[in-house]
C-alpha cells in the first residue's frame, strides 16, 4: 500500500514570499513620494489654488456611490418613480457636497511663523496662520505634520470670513542642529464627509535644535583666576558662594535669598539678603569641553548645555570654549542664546 505525500509550503516561507512581493511595491511607493515632494516649492506662505488642492472620495463616499448604484438598478428594474427621485436627490446632494468641500480649502492662504529654537527631545511647535479672503466662514479645516506617508495629531479650526485663524502643530526633531521643517498637510471633509480635500506644503523655514541638557545637571566646574588677579584664592565651584550679606541697591534679583526674604516678611520685617559673590569676582567661569571628562561628543555637548542653563540661572558670568571657537565670559539672555547656538551648530 503506497501513500502520496504533498509538499506544502511552510507558513514561514509563505510569509516570506508575501513580504518579497510587498517590498518592490513599497520601494516604488517611496520613490514616488520622494519625487512628488521634490516637485513642491519651498515657501513659508502658500496660496491654495486649483493646482495644489486635491480631492478624492472617502470610504463613506465609496459606500454612498455603491448605494446609489443599487438604488438606480432597483428603480430601473421595478420602475419605481420614488426610487428615481431618491437616487437623483442623493446624487445631487453628493455633487453639491463635493463642490463645497473643494471650495472650503481652495482660496485659503497658509503662512508659517518663524519657529522658535527648541531642545532635543522636546517637541517643536509650529504656528500656522490660515487667512480667509472670502466673506463666508470655512469650517472643519485640519493641519498636521506629514510623516511616513500619512499625518496624525490633526489640529482642527474654523476660519471666519475675511479673517484668519492660527493653529499649532508639533513635531519631534531627530537630531540637534539646524533642521528643515517637515512637510505639512492641510485637509477638510466638510460638509458631508464623503470627499476628502487636501494639500501638501513644504515650508522653507528651519528650526534650530539645541543639544539635550544632561539631567540631573552636574555641578559647575571650578573657576579659573582672572587675568591680573593674585590667584591665591582657592578655586571653588562657581555654584558656591561665600555666604550672604545685606541687600544692596542694584543687586540682581537672582542673588536674593528668597527663602530668608519670606521669613523676614512673615516676621514683619523687610530685610533682604543677597548671596555674596566675592569668589566669583576673583575667578572666571569657563565652560570647557575638555573639562567635562566625557569621551562621547554628544554627551559633552549635553553636559555643556546643562552648565550653560545652570550658570544663567545663577546669574554668574561664564564663557564657553569649544574646538575652534571661544565665547568670552558674559551673562544675560543674549549671551545664553549665543552659547546654545554654538553648541547646536558645532
Amino acid at each position: 500500500m503506497s501513500a502520496t505525500y504533498e509538499h506544502a509550503t511552510p507558513p514561514a516561507a509563505a510569509g516570506a514570499q508575501r513580504t518579497s512581493w510587498r517590498r518592490p511595491l513599497g520601494g516604488i511607493a517611496a520613490r514616488w513620494q520622494r519625487w512628488w515632494l521634490a516637485r513642491l516649492p519651498c515657501t513659508d506662505t502658500l496660496a491654495l489654488t486649483q493646482r495644489n488642492v486635491y480631492i478624492l472620495p472617502t470610504g463613506s463616499g465609496w459606500m454612498l456611490a455603491l448605494t446609489l448604484l443599487v438604488l438606480l438598478v432597483a428603480s430601473i428594474n421595478f420602475q419605481l418613480n420614488l426610487g428615481y427621485l431618491l437616487t437623483f436627490l442623493l446624487a445631487g446632494s453628493a455633487a453639491v457636497g463635493m463642490h463645497l468641500c473643494h471650495a472650503t480649502l481652495r482660496g485659503l492662504t497658509l503662512h508659517l511663523a518663524p519657529p522658535e529654537p527648541q531642545f532635543l527631545g522636546a517637541g517643536a511647535l509650529l504656528q500656522v496662520q490660515l487667512t480667509n479672503p472670502r466673506q463666508g466662514t470655512r469650517y472643519g479645516i485640519a493641519v498636521a505634520v506629514r510623516g511616513d506617508g500619512h499625518a496624525t495629531d490633526w489640529a482642527w479650526t474654523d476660519v471666519p470670513g475675511q479673517s484668519s485663524a492660527t493653529v499649532q502643530v508639533a513635531f519631534q526633531p531627530a537630531r540637534r542642529g539646524l533642521q528643515s521643517v517637515p512637510v505639512l498637510m492641510a485637509q477638510t471633509r466638510y460638509p458631508l464627509g464623503t470627499f476628502r480635500v487636501w494639500t501638501l506644503w513644504r515650508p522653507a523655514a528651519q528650526v534650530l535644535v539645541y543639544p539635550r541638557p544632561e539631567l540631573p545637571a552636574p555641578p559647575l566646574p571650578p573657576g579659573q583666576p582672572r587675568a591680573g588677579s593674585s590667584g591665591q584664592a582657592p578655586a571653588r565651584g562657581m555654584g558656591e558662594f561665600d555666604g550672604v550679606r545685606a541687600y544692596r541697591r542694584g543687586d540682581p534679583l537672582k542673588l536674593v535669598v528668597w527663602k530668608k526674604a519670606a521669613k523676614s516678611l512673615a516676621t514683619g520685617t523687610d530685610d533682604l539678603v543677597s548671596r555674596d559673590t566675592q569668589q566669583a569676582q576673583r575667578n572666571e567661569l569657563w565652560l570647557d569641553a575638555a573639562a567635562t571628562g566625557l569621551q562621547d561628543p554628544e554627551a559633552r555637548l549635553s553636559r555643556l548645555t546643562a552648565w550653560v542653563l545652570q550658570a544663567d540661572r545663577l546669574g554668574v558670568e561664564y564663557g564657553l570654549r569649544l574646538p575652534g571657537r571661544e565665547i568670552a565670559p558674559d551673562s544675560g539672555a543674549a549671551h545664553q542664546r549665543r552659547c546654545l547656538e554654538a553648541l547646536a551648530l558645532c
